[in-house]
């Protein structure tokens, strides 16, 4: 059975890589063959798929951010589309990625009505959408959405959705983090030492944006805190020279690490970090965190003014609560001087840090039970053997 798996950016492609895992693992149990064809990145790839398009590279958030990926998007979608066209798989899988897999969703809809579709981590309409426009494709297409979030199944089950709320994969993933003591022995920390981890980039754009503000607030805290020393885990090797760079020009003392960001998480007392799915790792393993984001400012002019959009909240614990348990530093607040104070609080002050750790332990009640992956490919195999009968 030939399965089709579209996502993009370093979090989908993790999210596909473990899914696919999962699905292997069940589709060997039942002596089933899986073919899995795919636009993703080296995760997937390492776990089976064949990757028709290398999508972990291309993404932007916000309008004016996008333009340079214009291209490289609809050449991926191009290729995908063709693709389909020629091979038309048993099922399709849309991760996230909501611009390209708007189109192909449409796509499978309208030439190849027999092929269910499963969204499977669904773009985040509930949490800030522009209008019901978007929302109405997903639910138009999509056979079967398999929502991570509570409130994103309320959404979509409540705009026509089949939806069934199977937990947030990290909790999965989280399971084998090391301990705090054995994570800070590999990374070779000493007990006394300040263990900061800085996260300004998944996204090419968001070393631009973000990586000046939060290493001139780094500056100011390795000041205040001698004892300080701040560690970056790569999501992209290409990140490497220009973050190396900025640390010997802010005059950091800093780590660069690649392939350990589990390690350094267990490891970690503190975060400054961009928002996304790095946020929920963080929080699975008590490290408190401040989140940073900015986009450009005509991109968050027509939002607000032409687009009348608004944003409940930037970073995934908040959202899973749907309240402010970690604090969100957007745009015109995201400036050194702001993640400063806020990080000095969470990194001196005992009752603050302490009331995170509860909400953390409140949010994490919220994720679901372990064994994420298995009820997704589970699902996913059942809907498979549906169409085989």
């Amino acid at each position: 059975m030939r399965i089709f798996i579209s996502t993009g950016e370093v979090s989908g492609d993790l999210q596909g890589s473990l899914l696919i895992t999962a699905m292997q693992r069940q589709a060997d149990a039942t002596g089933l063959q899986l073919e899995i064809v795919a636009l993703g990145g080296e995760k997937m790839a390492a776990a089976g798929a064949t990757i028709l398009g290398k999508t972990s590279g291309i993404g932007s958030m916000g309008l004016i951010e996008s333009l340079p990926y214009v291209f490289p998007t609809l050449q991926v979608q191009r290729r995908a589309i063709a693709f389909l066209q020629e091979n038309p798989p048993d099922l399709v899988v849309l991760i996230d990625y909501m611009g390209p897999n708007l189109g192909i969703g449409t796509y499978i809809k309208k030439h190849l009505p027999q092929v269910p579709v499963v969204y499977y981590i669904a773009p985040q309409e509930w949490a800030w959408s522009m209008g019901l426009r978007n929302t109405s494709r997903i639910v138009g297409f999509t056979d079967k959405l398999l929502a991570i979030f509570p409130e994103e199944a309320r959404y979509f089950s409540e705009n026509g959705a089949d939806v069934t709320w199977v937990g947030h994969p990290l909790v999965d993933r989280m399971q084998d983090a090391p301990s705090r003591q054995a994570a800070r022995a590999q990374l070779q920390i000493p007990p006394d030492q300040k263990a900061i981890a800085l996260l300004p980039a998944s996204r090419r754009q968001e070393l631009k944006y973000l990586l000046p503000v939060m290493f001139a607030a780094a500056q100011t805290i390795q000041a205040k805190l001698p004892e300080v020393h701040f560690w970056i885990p790569l999501s992209l090797e290409t990140y490497r020279e220009p973050i190396a760079a900025a640390i010997q020009s802010y005059g950091l003392r800093a780590t660069i690490l690649s392939g350990q960001q589990k390690e350094l998480f267990a490891a970690a007392d503190f975060a400054i970090t961009k928002s996304g799915t790095v946020n929920l790792e963080l929080a699975l393993l008590n490290v408190p965190q401040v989140v940073v984001y900015r986009l450009n400012p005509i991109t968050v002019w027509i939002a607000r003014n032409i687009l009348r959009g608004s944003i409940v909240f930037a970073s995934p614990p908040n959202l899973v609560v749907m309240r402010e348990i970690i604090p969100e530093l957007l745009q015109e607040q995201a400036t050194p001087e702001n993640i400063v104070q806020a990080s000095m609080e969470l990194l001196l002050n005992p009752e603050r840090r302490a009331q995170t750790f509860a909400d953390y332990t409140e949010m994490r009640q919220l994720l679901g039970e372990v064994g994420v992956c298995d009820r997704v490919a589970g699902e996913i195999l059942q809907m498979l053997a549906g169409v085989g009968e």
